[in-house]
């Protein structure tokens, strides 16, 4: 069996007095990458100038509900390519990912009245919400219209965990 080999990136982060806080990281082709976030809540996405890393050759203000998609964009896919690398070392091991409809019976109820664990034997191991990924939510955690529940199970548990949230 090969072995990926983990790569792991070195994010930097610096503080702007008077402005927030600046996270970078070098791609694997060379490239800068940063995040300026400042403290009235904009995010800025730098892109640097590959022949001068320290000159901004791009700059992108992101408001609030475009950062949020941005991390959508790019987080919520990562946990499933996660989930995916795992399955191919675990046999019989599947995710399913299971939106919460408005209005269903588990719209606004703790996640913990679905009882998934004890009644299938299968994990919500993340539940992801207007771009925004919660892992490993507690019982306690409420389930909203709109959420994308991430389960992991054998595909028996995971089938009956889609019936409960979808059916009660």
């Amino acid at each position: 069996m090969h072995k990926r080999r983990k790569v792991t990136v070195e994010v930097e982060q610096t503080a702007l007095p008077g402005i927030g806080l600046r996270h970078e990281f070098t791609t694997r082709s060379g490239r800068r990458i940063g995040i300026v976030s400042h403290r009235t809540g904009r995010r800025d996405l730098v892109i640097y100038d590959p022949t001068d890393p320290d000159r901004a050759c791009e700059t992108v203000k992101l408001n609030d509900e475009e950062a949020d998609a941005l991390c959508e964009l790019l987080g919520a896919p990562r946990i499933v390519q996660r989930l995916n690398a795992l399955h191919r070392e675990v046999e019989g091991l599947v995710s399913l990912q299971l939106p919460i409809l408005p209005g269903t019976s588990y719209d606004g109820r703790p996640m913990g009245d679905a009882r998934v664990r004890t009644r299938t034997g299968a994990s919500i191991v993340a539940v992801v919400r207007a771009g925004q990924v919660f892992a490993s939510p507690g019982p306690g955690f409420v389930l909203a219209g709109d959420d994308v529940v991430v389960v992991v199970g054998s595909p028996e548990s995971t089938a009956t965990v889609a019936d409960i949230l979808t059916n009660g």
